[in-house]
């Protein structure tokens, strides 16, 4: 059992976290000795709201918006993406998915469905099934249909931890702009302006540690000043092997860590349990 009572000390610098995860909370990164890096732990909606949001009305999105340029790019980013899945012998949805091979564009819309929902149930992160994603949800979001639901401990916590001098970013599997979607239309508002800066898999996929080290020369400091808080083992060990500290978030309805992992790693419940020493 984990001790909600347990905390996690941590010297100021930056921390990033990464919004899109099943259950999440948010991470923060200290400067010297780590910043925070953290991916799936503050958001509570993406099992329940975003990603079945995607499923349910990614037909009726495709035919609205089909001629725009835009969903265009979108499928033709999925197109190259079964072009290097085959070329690289990878697993694939075989669709064409080319709408100007198609006089029937109900057919071929139905063909983008069957490779999107494909890639859903595979739980691949493709940067093209992604970036449809993020258009799909940033159309709802202006239109009320969705919010952001973080846990409660969130908000409060990163406003301390920005006070305590710590800058704060994101990595995430989904885009950039569904990240800021997310924010930008939660429950609590508006509340990008916590944030210092994004990442998403264009630096690379979360589960590869030179993903973490571009992270940290992007933000100027080196893998051992950052903190990076993950609910997913497999992400937790990328980023160590990289040389950055690593806390993993354990939420209601996350994945059951073994007994190795739980001895291994520091273990928290709650944002509130993460605590800043030093000064900036």
């Amino acid at each position: 059992m984990i001790s909600a009572q347990k905390h996690v000390a941590l010297s100021p610098s930056r921390f990033i976290f990464q919004t899109i995860a099943l259950e999440a909370s948010l991470p923060i990164a200290p400067q010297k000795p780590p910043s925070l890096q953290s991916k799936g732990n503050y958001f509570k909606v993406s099992r329940d709201i975003l990603f079945p949001y995607i499923k349910d009305h990614l037909e009726e999105y495709l035919s609205a918006h089909w001629e725009e340029d835009e969903c265009k790019q979108d499928v033709h980013l999925l197109k190259k993406q079964v072009e290097e899945d085959l070329r690289l012998h990878r697993a694939c949805a075989q669709h064409s998915l080319d709408q100007s091979g198609h006089t029937d564009e109900e057919k071929a819309i139905r063909e983008v469905v069957d490779n999107v929902l494909w890639q859903m149930a595979s739980d691949r992160k493709s940067t093209a099934l992604k970036q449809l994603q993020g258009h799909m949800w940033r159309a709802a979001y202006a239109a009320g249909r969705i919010k952001g639901e973080v846990y409660q401990d969130v908000v409060p916590s990163i406003r301390r931890w920005r006070l305590q001098g710590l800058k704060v970013y994101i990595y995430s599997s989904g885009s950039v702009e569904a990240q800021k979607l997310l924010f930008g239309y939660s429950v609590e508002g508006d509340v990008l302006d916590l944030f210092n800066g994004h990442f998403d898999t264009n630096i690379g996929t979360k589960v590869e540690s030179k993903s973490y080290v571009r992270i940290a020369e992007r933000m100027g400091c080196p893998p051992e000043e950052i903190m990076f808080l993950t609910d997913v083992t497999r992400e937790a060990k990328a980023a160590e092997d990289a040389g950055v500290n690593v806390a993993v978030v354990v939420r209601p309805g996350n994945m059951e860590l073994t007994e190795e992992e739980r001895s291994h790693y520091n273990l928290i419940t709650t944002f509130s349990q993460l605590e800043v020493t030093g000064s900036a």
